[in-house]
């Protein structure tokens, strides 16, 4: 599913217009997305938890030359999924 057939779902679910429906669902993202830039959690009970985790620096290997390189270390996004989000998928 992409943004715009997540758009569409929601539309049929509340029967709210496409451009309210739209602007909610860009304002949610980017609500998460300042929140994590702040490295904030944001936490969604029952359906998940985004957060900023830091991965470490190591070794990697072009699989074109074969050569080594050193990839940094950075901070990316992560999401865990929820108990509730866990038990509906599972069934």
């Amino acid at each position: 599913m992409n943004k715009g057939e997540l758009i569409t779902e929601v539309v049929k679910k509340t029967g709210l217009n496409q451009k309210d429906v739209k602007g909610c669902i860009e304002a949610t993202f980017q609500a998460i997305t300042d929140t994590l830039k702040k490295k904030r959690d944001v936490v969604l009970l029952g359906f998940g938890t985004f957060k900023v985790a830091k991965r470490k620096a190591r070794t990697g290997r072009n699989p074109q030359t074969g050569t080594t390189l050193k990839i940094p270390a950075r901070e990316v996004p992560v999401f865990r999924a929820g108990g509730k989000l866990k038990k509906a998928v599972s069934k």
